[in-house]
């Protein structure tokens, strides 16, 4: 099995300092948000976790939390699994708990909360 997105490597920074972690990445107003897999590729029916970076943009508070889900929605229906997010320092997070159990289009979901609101940003990717 083949993993496949269509996001080039990146280098975030933020206004109070740089997330190096290389990886997809999704921006928002209030966020820049990089993560990559591990392992790489993954594959169907596998365990694996993701490596995440989240760094505010100017005027923004940093995220009091973080946390990951996945989706299938031509499906309609999610993981197996429930995801355990931990930090890991300053703008670095490991997500560990994820297994996509079927092939196909899948969403990753990354909530982040801070002062009362969540913010989503998701990424599709296909598993083949």
């Amino acid at each position: 099995m083949r993993w496949v997105a269509g996001v080039a490597a990146a280098t975030l920074c933020g206004a109070a300092h740089c997330c190096d972690l290389r990886g997809a990445r999704i921006d928002s107003p209030r966020y820049a948000l990089a993560w990559r897999t591990l392992p790489h590729p993954i594959a169907v029916g596998q365990h694996f976790s993701l490596e995440i970076g989240v760094c505010a943009k100017a005027g923004a508070a940093a995220p009091e939390s973080v946390g990951v889900d996945a989706h299938m929605p031509e499906h309609r229906h999610g993981m197996n699994y429930k995801v355990a997010v931990t930090a890991q320092g300053e703008a670095s997070y490991r997500a560990e708990g994820l297994m996509f159990h079927m092939p196909g289009r899948w969403e990753l979901v990354f909530e982040l909360r801070s002062g009362g609101t969540t913010e989503r940003l998701m990424q599709s990717l296909v598993l083949e």
